[in-house]
């Protein structure tokens, strides 16, 4: 069992994702499952706010793309690793899935990697509850010592960045390459998938026979499937996991995570950007701090009108500036305005 229980909001976090995938595969309809789960949310009740807030089909159609708003410290690592198992089963219907987990940046693959491979780690307890030792955690480099007949059989985690993936022309980078290693991945997919699957994926063209160094393919290879990471990936219908997901809002985006095909999107971000993202389930700096997660008082106020926030936060401020001047050492308090684009 996991050594961490999760807490409230986390729990409710994943009780709403189930719901709205359990609801959207029974009906068919990822449209009508939001809106019955953002009805749930409500109370039953006609809210207003909720009804003008449609699911957002575009850029990825049928395939769920939801976002689970945690605020920075709220653990959203650890819900990832408990959401991973509940999307495979309630969506995929997957004993063992393929995942793809993306992050921001090179030093958060490293601590997320290393946390999700460490025995004993919250993290790893998490898949381990699920998958028990059918379970592997790689980062890309690692991802052709997957042996093939290990795909349907354990559960494979692969941690990257998104800027791995995240290109416009996919020549040149590693995970689009036609690479030997998965020769044997390839052939064991074409007895196990239907030829159709194989329509889509990204096929050798002459960029690649032009590429720097490259030695192994010639023009009779010219059309066939290339044997990619990223093709491996589209055939496997990973379920994708986008941390701090406000940074991955772009077509270029868009178009990489396209690429492999997901099964299913899970972001997690403090910060959804508006009107881009389906936020299924929101969690307030409240709720982080009736359970410990936030040390410092958090007075919080929401104003409707930008005169009035800005009056009250001028007004904060003289009065901590009053506060501060009894102080023995010297503070000064400040007040920060952020300016954002009307969309």
């Amino acid at each position: 069992m996991p050594t961490l229980t999760l807490k409230t909001y986390q729990a409710s976090a994943l009780q709403s994702l189930e719901r709205f995938l359990l609801d959207a595969r029974r009906t068919g309809s990822l449209a009508a499952a939001w809106a019955q789960e953002q009805q749930r949310q409500a109370g039953g009740a006609d809210d207003g706010a909720k009804a003008a807030t449609p699911y957002r089909s575009q850029p990825f159609g049928d395939t769920p793309c939801v976002c689970l708003r945690i605020p920075t410290g709220g653990g959203k690592t650890l819900l990832a690793a408990h959401a991973l198992p509940l999307m495979a089963r309630a969506w995929r219907q997957a004993d063992f899935p393929v995942a793809l987990w993306l992050v921001p940046s090179t030093t958060i693959r490293d601590q997320t990697l290393l946390a999700l491979q460490r025995p004993g780690h919250p993290y790893r307890d998490a898949l381990e509850a699920a998958y028990g030792q059918a379970l592997a955690v790689l980062d890309l480099d690692a991802a052709a010592t997957v042996a093939p007949q290990d795909l349907g059989r354990k559960t494979i985690v692969l941690v990257a960045t998104m800027q791995s993936f995240r290109v416009r022309q996919t020549q040149g980078r590693n995970v689009y390459a036609f690479s030997e290693d998965y020769d044997a991945h390839f052939a064991w997919l074409r007895a196990q998938a239907a030829p159709q699957a194989f329509d889509a994926l990204e096929k050798v063209s002459a960029a690649d026979l032009a590429e720097p160094g490259q030695s192994v393919l010639s023009a009779t290879d010219l059309g066939r499937v290339k044997h990619s990471l990223a093709n491996l990936l589209a055939l496997a219908r990973p379920l994708v996991v986008v941390d701090e997901a406000h940074n991955a809002k772009t077509d270029t985006t868009f178009e990489t995570l396209r690429r492999v095909a997901p099964s299913a999107i899970l972001e997690l971000t403090a910060t959804p950007v508006p009107k881009k993202t389906n936020v299924l389930y929101s969690v307030s700096a409240r709720e982080l701090q009736a359970e410990d997660m936030i040390k410092l008082p958090v007075m919080l106020a929401e104003h409707k009108a930008w005169p009035d926030a800005v009056r009250d936060a001028v007004l904060r401020r003289r009065h901590l500036e009053a506060e501060a001047a009894h102080e023995e050492r010297y503070l000064r308090p400040i007040v920060l305005f952020q300016a954002q684009d009307k969309t």
